[in-house]
C-alpha cells in the first residue's frame, strides 16, 4: 500500500493522479474528508481505501506493516493563520507522529516543507541542511514547517529513507477549492475573466521595478513527477528544494494567462498592502543542484508550457488532473 495525506487538496490529489498514471493502484488516501469542496479532487482517481486524518495514527498501528511507502502531503497551509497551536498541532505533533509510525514499521516517508522556511532569503535558497537552524520563517505556517525540518534533522532514529520537500510557488490544477490561497496564477484567470483586466501589486523595492517582482513558479505535473522519482529511486535521505529553479515575473505570469485567454492584455498596478509590504518577498529562487545531482533528470516545465497547460487543458475548461 501506498499512503497519500492531504489527498483531497491540491497537489496531495494530483499526486495520487500520477500515481494512478504510473499504474499504482493500491493507495489509501488520508484526508479531512467532511470537507465536501474538495471531493471532485478525487473523483475518478483509482484508490484502495480512505482514512480519515484524525484516524490515521491509530490505523497505521494496524496497517502499518502493509504500508510500502508514505507522502505525509496534508498540513495546514494557511499563511493568514497566526495562531501558533493550529500549526503546532497539526504540521508539527502530527508529523512527528508520522515519522514515529515509519520507523517503527520501516516505512520510506516523503513530507512537505516548504520554502515559506527561507523568510525573506537571508540565507540564500539552497537546501543545505547546515542553515536550517539559522532561518526566519515570516508567519506561523513557515516557522511550522521549519520546526519540523530541525527535529528532523536532530533525530538519530529514521526511516528508512526520507525527503523533506520545500515546495516554492506551487500552481495547477485542483485548486479550485483553495480560495484565497490559491496561486496567483489561478486569481489572475479569474480577475481577467470577470474584469477584462488584472491588477499586480506595485513594487516598493527600488531595485525592482513595478510587477517585476521575482518568484519560483513550479508547476504541479512537475512537483508529482519528483515525488514518483523519489519514491521509486530513493536517493539520498534529507531536504530538498522543488522548485523549477527560475525565477520569474509576474509580469511575465500575467502576459502569459492573457495569452492563453486569448484577452487583450490589461494591467495595471496597485500598493502592496500596508500590512504585508515589510514582509514582502521581492524575490525566491530554488536552487535545484542537489535533486539533480541525485539522478534527476527531467526537464521542468517553463512558465510559458505550465500556464498554457494549466489554462487551457484544465481552468478554461474546468476540468481536474
Amino acid at each position: 500500500m501506498i499512503v497519500v495525506t492531504g489527498a483531497a487538496g491540491f497537489i496531495g490529489s494530483c499526486l495520487v493522479g500520477k500515481l494512478n498514471e504510473a499504474g499504482y493502484t493500491n493507495i489509501v488516501v488520508v484526508d479531512d474528508f467532511s470537507k465536501t469542496e474538495k471531493a471532485a479532487n478525487l473523483d475518478g482517481k483509482m484508490l484502495l481505501a480512505k482514512v480519515g486524518r484524525k484516524d490515521f495514527i491509530k490505523w497505521l498501528q494496524t496497517f502499518g506493516e502493509e504500508v510500502e511507502f508514505i507522502f505525509h502531503i496534508g498540513a495546514r497551509t494557511d499563511t493568514t493563520e497566526f495562531d501558533k497551536s493550529v500549526f503546532d498541532e497539526l504540521n508539527v505533533s502530527y508529523s512527528q507522529a508520522v515519522w514515529d509510525a515509519c520507523i517503527q514499521f520501516n516505512i520510506p516517508l516523503v513530507y512537505a516543507s516548504s520554502a515559506a522556511t527561507y523568510g525573506l532569503g537571508e540565507f540564500g535558497y539552497k537546501d543545505d541542511h547546515s542553515i536550517v537552524s539559522k532561518l526566519k520563517p515570516l508567519n506561523p505556517y513557515g516557522d511550522s514547517k521549519n520546526d519540523f525540518d530541525k527535529w528532523v534533522l536532530d533525530q538519530k532514529q529514521t526511516p528508512p529513507f526520507w525527503a523533506g520537500l520545500k515546495f516554492f510557488n506551487v500552481y495547477g490544477p485542483n485548486e479550485y477549492h483553495k480560495g484565497r490561497m490559491a496561486s496567483v496564477i489561478f486569481h489572475a484567470f479569474n480577475q481577467i475573466g470577470e474584469t477584462g483586466a488584472m491588477k499586480l501589486f506595485r513594487s516598493h523595492n527600488p531595485e525592482y521595478l513595478d510587477g517585476c517582482q521575482l518568484r519560483d513558479f513550479v508547476y504541479v505535473k512537475d512537483v508529482v513527477s519528483v515525488c514518483l522519482f523519489l519514491m521509486e529511486d530513493q536517493p539520498e535521505s534529507g531536504l530538498y528544494n522543488l522548485g523549477s529553479g527560475k525565477a520569474r515575473t509576474f509580469l511575465d505570469l500575467a502576459k502569459n494567462t492573457f495569452k492563453n485567454m486569448n484577452v487583450t492584455e490589461a494591467i495595471s498596478l496597485i500598493d502592496t498592502p500596508i500590512d504585508i509590504r515589510d514582509k514582502y518577498q521581492y524575490f525566491t529562487e530554488a536552487d535545484m543542484s542537489k535533486l539533480v545531482s541525485q539522478g534527476y533528470s527531467k526537464q521542468f516545465h517553463t512558465l510559458e508550457e505550465g500556464v498554457e497547460d494549466y489554462v487551457s487543458n484544465y481552468l478554461l475548461k474546468e476540468k481536474y488532473y
